[in-house]
């Protein structure tokens, strides 16, 4: 791996193609993000990669949702270098550090959602991080729904505006429902809006009390997150988007949807449930590392 000719440097928009080439050739890859994202994930968030002469033969990625809270975004080592993909992620690691401690970070976690045959767990385990969440996944095949939930709820598109749109509302529902470590920031919020294809609003007498987003590709549907303020719970708020959900992923041509909730979130595993998800048998995880 060493080399006269090697460098390690941060990433930029230029980079985004170099990042593809090994997104879609490399033996070992962790994709957090899609392809549509990248773009926004290289101009926003700190990433690492690791080059010998001009060509790059590494990266890491790094997403930043709330500081003091990031995230490992992605990695990925081209198959030439597939011996020694381990020393290439623990260097990009240790360059990646410093550039996220001067964003304001001070906990780096990574998600998987295997704890059995993930193959980069025990090895970050070596690294410094420590287990620090379990997660548990469901998913669903087709596209009945038990109920179409609150019909005086409406269900709109998210909007962003100069003066804030629906912003406010949604940092509002944020505070509300996750722990810091999951919740988004007006960047986030912004990005998930530019690259993902569903984004909605859930308004009651018109103010917003829950939001939802989903995304998909070839195969399957992903139902990324739903929230909905608990001043208003148990009004069939959850439900409504749900519905709505799944007419979304109906539309896409997507029956197998899939989804990750946290271990202690048994309100929403009720609700899944009753939607027809069927919990998988592995579990999911957090790490977590201090810088």
């Amino acid at each position: 791996m060493s080399s006269q000719f090697e460098q390690i440097r941060l990433l930029t928009g230029d980079d985004v193609r170099l990042v593809e080439r090994l997104v879609r050739t490399s033996e070992y890859i962790y994709q957090r993000f899609t392809l549509e994202e990248l773009p926004l994930i290289l101009k926003h968030y700190p990433s690492i990669g690791i080059f010998h002469d001009s060509s790059m033969y590494g990266f890491l990625l790094s997403q930043i949702m709330t500081p003091p809270h990031a995230w490992i975004g992605g990695f990925g080592v081209s198959w030439t270098e597939s011996n020694a993909y381990l020393d290439i992620l623990f260097t990009l690691l240790e360059h990646l550090y410093p550039a996220l401690i001067t964003r304001g970070v001070r906990y780096l976690h990574y998600s998987g959602n295997n704890a059995d045959r993930d193959w980069l767990r025990n090895n970050l385990l070596i690294h410094g991080f420590i287990p620090y969440r379990l997660l548990y996944s469901y998913d669903k095949f087709g596209y009945g729904i038990p109920t179409s939930g609150n019909q005086e709820v409406t269900i709109r598109p998210v909007r962003f505006s100069r003066t804030g749109g629906d912003m406010k509302a949604l940092l509002a529902i944020e505070d509300a429902c996750f722990d810091d470590l999951w919740r988004y920031d007006p960047t986030a919020f912004n990005d998930i809006a530019a690259t993902h294809p569903y984004f909605v609003v859930a308004e009651l007498q018109r103010k917003v009390i829950g939001y939802q987003f989903n995304t998909v590709d070839e195969e399957n549907g992903y139902l990324v997150r739903i929230a909905v303020h608990p001043s208003v719970g148990n009004k069939g708020i959850g439900a409504r988007l749900m519905a709505e959900a799944i007419h979304f992923f109906e539309q896409a041509g997507t029956p197998h949807i899939l989804l990750n909730t946290e271990e202690t979130n048994t309100h929403a595993h009720r609700l899944y449930e009753w939607f027809g998800f069927v919990r998988l048998q592995q579990t999911g995880f957090v790490l977590r590392k201090y810088l």
